[in-house]
C-alpha cells in the first residue's frame, strides 16, 4: 500500500473513532448524559458555539419531534447531528404525559398550559403522582385488558421512559432507534429521591434495582436506560458507516 492510500485509510478510520457531533439540545444535563454514553466523540450543544436555537416541537410523536430538532439544527451547521426526544408515559393516565413530558401542567393541561409557561419540575412530579394516585384509587383501571395490550408491566403504578434518538448526516439520512425503559412511580412525591439524571427521575422507581432512576450511577443508568440503548444502536450504526 502506497504513501496516500495508507494515508486514506487512517484517515477514514480517524474519521470512525472520533466526530465532532452537533447535539440538538440546549439541556446541559442531556449533554453530560450524552458525552458519557458517546465518550469517543466531541458532542457539541448549539449554546456552546454562540447558536441560537429554539426549533419548534409541533410533533405527535417523539420521533417526529426528534427530527424537526436534528433536521433544524444540520440546516445550521451542515455537521452531524444527534438529536433525541424523550418522555415518561404512565400507562393507566392513557401514556399520559408522553410526548408533551415537559410541558405537562397537571390534569388539566396534559399537553402544556395555553400561554406556553412552563411549571418547576418538582411541581410537574407532584402533579403527575397526584393524577396517578387518584386513577389507581377509584378502581376503574382494567389490568388484564392492559396487560394484554403490553401494559402494566410492574402492576398499577407502571410507567416507562421512551427515547426516540437520531443520528443525522444529511436532511433525509439518518439513522433512527426507539427505545424504552420500564419501571413505576412512586405513591408520594415526598419519597423523591437522588442527585444524579434530570427530569422525573427522582419519582421513577426501578424495581429490579430497588432505585430511583435519580439514585444509580451514571454507568448503572447508562446501561438500561432508553437514552444508552438507543445510544447504542446508533454507536453500532457509526462503526460500520
Amino acid at each position: 500500500m502506497n504513501f496516500s492510500a495508507s494515508l486514506a485509510s487512517l484517515s477514514e478510520k480517524f474519521y470512525h473513532q472520533f466526530m465532532k457531533i452537533y447535539l440538538a439540545s440546549s439541556n446541559k444535563n442531556k449533554k453530560r448524559e450524552m458525552s458519557e454514553i458517546f465518550p469517543e466523540h466531541e458532542i457539541v450543544t448549539p449554546a456552546d458555539e454562540g447558536i441560537e436555537f429554539d426549533p419548534e416541537e409541533t410533533g405527535e410523536t417523539f420521533l417526529e419531534n426528534s427530527l424537526i430538532k436534528a433536521r433544524a439544527l444540520h440546516l445550521i451547521t451542515g455537521q452531524p447531528v444527534i438529536a433525541d426526544d424523550s418522555g415518561i408515559s404512565v400507562d393507566a393516565l392513557g401514556g399520559v404525559p408522553g410526548v408533551w413530558s415537559s410541558r405537562y401542567a397537571g390534569p388539566d393541561f396534559h399537553r402544556g398550559k395555553p400561554d406556553g409557561s412552563r411549571i418547576p419540575q418538582e411541581e410537574q412530579n407532584a402533579m403527575l403522582i397526584a393524577e396517578l394516585n387518584r386513577a389507581v384509587s377509584s378502581g376503574s383501571l382494567d389490568l388484564e385488558a392492559g396487560k394484554k395490550k403490553g401494559l402494566f408491566k410492574n402492576g398499577p403504578r407502571s410507567a416507562h421512559y421512551t427515547c426516540a434518538m437520531v443520528f443525522l448526516t444529511g436532511v433525509n439520512e439518518y439513522t433512527a432507534a426507539v427505545q424504552v425503559m420500564e419501571g413505576t412511580l412512586l405513591e408520594d412525591v415526598k419519597e423523591a429521591r437522588g442527585e444524579g439524571g434530570f427530569g422525573y427521575d427522582p419519582i421513577f422507581f426501578l424495581p429490579q434495582y430497588g432505585r430511583t432512576a435519580a439514585e444509580l450511577s451514571a454507568d448503572e443508568k447508562n446501561a438500561i436506560s432508553h437514552r444508552g440503548k438507543a445510544a447504542r444502536i446508533i454507536q453500532a450504526v457509526m462503526g460500520s458507516r
